[in-house]
């Protein structure tokens, strides 16, 4: 018999089994027979994140919350929508929609069809197809709510369109007993429907609870009464190019081109792969503002933290500007951000406390600052920026001495905010398994008040794909796991590929990981779809920058 860990992995195999045929067939309909793979294996899996998923009344109001925060405003109104590569859309007429938890390029065509840009490679279209699935098993709660045993309209569905209409007109409504019907319909209390239209109303992507209910559910009686049928596709260009690191080979190309423009191809790089504040604040926050400890510098990272007009956030900007710091833009698609530190250009040698570079100009470091990946898409970006930079026919290898992650991660011990230092990478579903050395050790952030774990991390296919079985056989099983994420696995085989195999880069090249924590998925409250982690966010994200630094300079 079965474990409920090994049908988890079968439900997880057949997911993305399924998500690929239907990708390469271009086209399917969520809840006809081509999607009831999808929703039967989704069911099964039951993942943390999606909560209430299996039960046939009730809603998932948080984890609709989290879904909906990374998917296109307006999504739950169209009948139609479009996956489609970069096609030439950013200069159109169309005004983007860009949802702020999961950056890409979204266009409304009309009142039911909505085109999405995947530029970020398989990891993301599996992780849209999830968030789809779960919103079309979440309509079918809705019309089975919305009427009764006979397939009558019930009046709290009646009084919930007069609501949705008034809404739009702006007309004002009673929202206490708005609440009372919408909690028939999404089977909660009044109690917590209240406080998920109150959620609902402070996110800036989504639109109201009552609008977002009355959609979903209006599309699925449409489909159920009237044959309406809702459906996803895939444009021919985006099943092209998927796979061929299109976007990586642009977004390294252009990171070189401004190394060369800048005179820097030739200086010693340390690629860091963290979010774009940490690295210039922990810099340039010693060097502009005299900070002189690290205590000192995590008071200054939560005062920036509060607003985007702080002023010593301004000031450090303002001063990086001046002292060799480059801002790359991003136009080729991918959504990572970059940046570039000379350190040759600081007006002191001292990098941060204890630590002090050289005095020949030419030897100071030149550090790489991306931002955060997703999924597969560290490979294609990684593997890209790894490789030698080819101008005229004459390929030139960079001089990279490092490559730092800092990542978020699930963790499997202790709760958000605290650490994982990992000494293997274990990719989920494949016998692609990535032993290292990590320059990093548990010790190096003990003393700081913050939990520290060590042993493997388990790379995930998708973070919404996971539930307490399966993460905890990784628990307790010989894996020893600490924690999972999506790209560690994806970065290790790229570095790999380029010291050991290609020899592109220098084959002892340093490598520090370290993940804290964004959420505990085995901890019911504290998965991803409970909130972000604000300013406990604060420490671990410096702290980690600040070691990376340390570690890599202190002699």
């Amino acid at each position: 018999m079965r474990t409920r860990a090994q049908e988890s992995r079968a439900a997880i195999e057949r997911l993305y089994i399924t998500m690929r045929h239907l990708f390469t067939r271009g086209n399917y309909k969520p809840m006809g027979v081509s999607g009831e793979s999808l929703v039967s294996a989704l069911r099964v899996l039951s993942p943390e994140i999606y909560g209430l998923l299996t039960d046939e009344e009730k809603l998932e109001l948080d984890g609709l919350l989290y879904v909906l925060d990374r998917l296109p405003r307006g999504i739950e109104e169209c009948r139609f929508v479009r996956l489609i590569s970069r096609e030439g859309y950013e200069s159109s007429h169309l005004e983007p929609i860009v949802p702020p938890k999961r950056r890409r390029n979204c266009y409304r065509l009309d009142d039911e069809v909505m085109y999405v840009e995947m530029t970020r490679g398989r990891s993301d279209i599996y992780d849209i197809l999830t968030h789809l699935t779960f919103l079309y098993i979440e309509s079918a709660k809705i019309m089975r709510n919305a009427t009764d045993a006979k397939g009558n309209i019930s009046s709290n569905w009646i009084m919930l369109e007069q609501i949705v209409a008034k809404e739009n007109r702006g007309e004002v409504f009673d929202r206490e007993a708005a609440s009372a019907y919408l909690s028939h319909l999404v089977g909660r209390t009044f109690e917590e429907t209240a406080r998920a239209v109150d959620k609902f109303e402070k996110s800036s992507n989504s639109n109201s609870l009552f609008s977002i209910i009355y959609h979903l559910g209006k599309l699925a009686i449409k489909e159920a009464e009237e044959g309406f049928a809702r459906e996803i596709s895939f444009s021919a260009t985006l099943r092209e190019r998927i796979g061929h690191h299109v976007y990586g080979e642009q977004w390294a190309t252009k990171i070189k081109e401004t190394l060369e423009e800048a005179n820097l191809l030739d200086r010693e790089l340390h690629i860091i792969s963290a979010n774009l504040h940490s690295v210039k604040n922990t810099i340039y926050g010693f060097q502009a503002l005299k900070v002189k400890t690290y205590e000192e510098l995590e008071d200054v990272a939560r005062e920036i933290s509060q607003g985007d007009k702080n002023k010593q956030g301004q000031s450090i900007t303002e001063f990086a500007e001046g002292h060799g710091f480059i801002n790359v833009p991003d136009d080729s698609g991918t959504n990572i951000g970059v940046q570039i530190i000379d350190t040759a250009m600081l007006p002191t040698s001292q990098l941060i406390p204890g630590v002090k570079l050289s005095d020949e100009l030419s030897k100071r470091p030149v550090f790489v600052v991306m931002d955060y990946a997703f999924g597969e898409q560290a490979y294609e970006c990684f593997d890209e920026l790894l490789k030698p930079y080819l101008k005229n026919g004459k390929k030139k290898a960079l001089n990279v001495a490092s490559t730092s992650i800092m990542g978020k991660a699930g963790i499997l011990q202790g709760g958000k905010g605290d650490l994982m230092i990992p000494n293997a990478h274990v990719f989920e579903g494949t016998a692609d398994n990535y032993p290292f050395k990590n320059e990093f050790k548990k010790s190096d952030f003990e003393g700081f008040g913050l939990g520290v774990y060590s042993g493997s991390m388990v790379t995930v296919l998708g973070t919404s794909l996971q539930n307490k079985d399966i993460l905890q056989y990784f628990m307790e099983s010989s894996w020893n796991a600490v924690g999972l994420e999506m790209e560690g696995a994806h970065y290790q085989k790229a570095i790999q590929s380029a010291s050991k195999i290609r020899r592109s880069i220098r084959s002892n090249v340093k490598t520090l990981y370290a993940y804290y924590a964004s959420d505990n998925p085995l901890e019911t409250g504290s998965t991803l779809a409970s909130g972000a982690l604000g300013m406990e966010g604060v420490r671990p994200t410096y702290l980690i920058t600040y070691k990376i630094l340390e570690k890599l300079f202190k002699k």
